[in-house]
């Protein structure tokens, strides 16, 4: 059965990644995303990892994901002018890509495996400590640093998707707070001597 469970959700979390790549619609993209986060979830849950796996769903499928599907159809996105550009820069991107493929084949026919990494791939288990509470330890504790740098890195990426996404737009009047505390009283009222009987 775990076998079974491990097949299924690579094969699916393969198939979701391959859909995200070559789908025309983005939002069926990023809905294609959702299931291959949740199949890497599936896979950690397998590894014993349930921390990570609730926390890739609840960031990832519940926060990241739902915030690029809002983008995606909110934003007036032209996308058959994106795709005149992908074919306009389509020969470089092949060509960087069996670059980078023939890189990676270089890579792996040199590589051979050490007979210390086996023991390796299994974290040390303390008895008596849970998943959630030693993985906390790690990183609050040992990688404190690295982890708030982490959380800088991420809000300057957020900052900078704000400021290249943010549009002015020229056809709405906008409330200029300064000018209006810098205006004159004297040059902006106007008294009106109107005689009784006569309107304005």
């Amino acid at each position: 059965m775990m076998t079974f469970a491990f097949y299924l959700f690579a094969i699916s979390a393969c198939v979701a990644g391959f859909m995200v790549v070559i789908g025309r619609n983005p939002v069926h993209s990023v809905l294609w995303l959702i299931l291959a986060f949740l199949s890497a979830a599936g896979l950690f849950v397998l590894q014993g990892a349930e921390f990570v796996a609730m926390l890739l769903i609840v960031v990832y499928v519940g926060a990241v994901a739902v915030l690029f599907l809002f983008v995606v159809m909110m934003l007036d996105i032209d996308f058959a002018a994106l795709k005149g550009e992908l074919a306009r820069y389509l020969p470089l991107g092949l060509l960087i890509g069996v670059v980078l493929l023939a890189q990676l084949a270089i890579a792996l026919s040199g590589w051979t495996p050490s007979g210390a990494a086996e023991g390796l791939r299994a974290a040390p288990v303390l008895e008596g400590v849970q998943n959630t509470r030693g993985l906390g330890g790690v990183l609050y504790d040992r990688y404190a640093l690295v982890f708030q740098l982490a959380g800088l890195v991420l809000l300057v990426a957020m900052i900078g998707a704000i400021v290249l996404t943010m549009r002015h737009r020229r056809d709405i009047k906008r409330q200029n707070v300064l000018e209006q505390m810098w205006r004159d009283p004297a040059k902006q009222l106007e008294l009106k001597d109107v005689k009784p009987g006569q309107g304005l």
